[in-house]
């Protein structure tokens, strides 16, 4: 089991940038895919990025795509995700998740459902 806690939220203008920290607990970190989700308030959660356990894979929605980057440091137990050129469409409380893989196959998942485990949230704010 592992538990995960983010940092990192806050308001920023448009155009602006912001890194959340996700940092979990529990000896067996890396063996988690991870993934960072976000909820806008009157809709749906929806994904962002996810990363393999091995940190090789790594995939984005359509909509931060070149924008975004997740990274981990299994050292650390952390996953990050930088945000740049942010929008206020970007505006949410963004949740990290894990899901095991017992060190098994190089995946990352993109759906909520996939993750087992889940933070409290961060609210990031974008003004324009």
């Amino acid at each position: 089991q592992v538990q995960l806690g983010e940092s990192g939220g806050g308001l920023v203008q448009a155009g602006g940038s912001l890194r959340l920290s996700c940092a979990a607990s529990g000896r067996t970190f890396s063996s988690y895919a991870m993934g960072w989700l976000r909820q806008a308030p009157g809709k749906e959660r929806e994904f962002v990025a996810a990363i393999s356990w091995t940190g090789s894979r790594s995939y984005y929605a359509d909509s931060v795509k070149g924008r975004f980057t997740i990274s981990r440091d299994n050292a650390k137990s952390t996953v990050y995700l930088q945000m740049n050129s942010l929008k206020p469409e970007d505006t949410a409380v963004y949740y990290c998740a894990a899901r095991p893989t017992h060190y098994s196959g190089n995946y990352y998942y993109a759906k909520p459902g996939d993750y087992d485990y889940w933070g409290q949230g961060t609210q990031v704010t974008v003004s324009s």
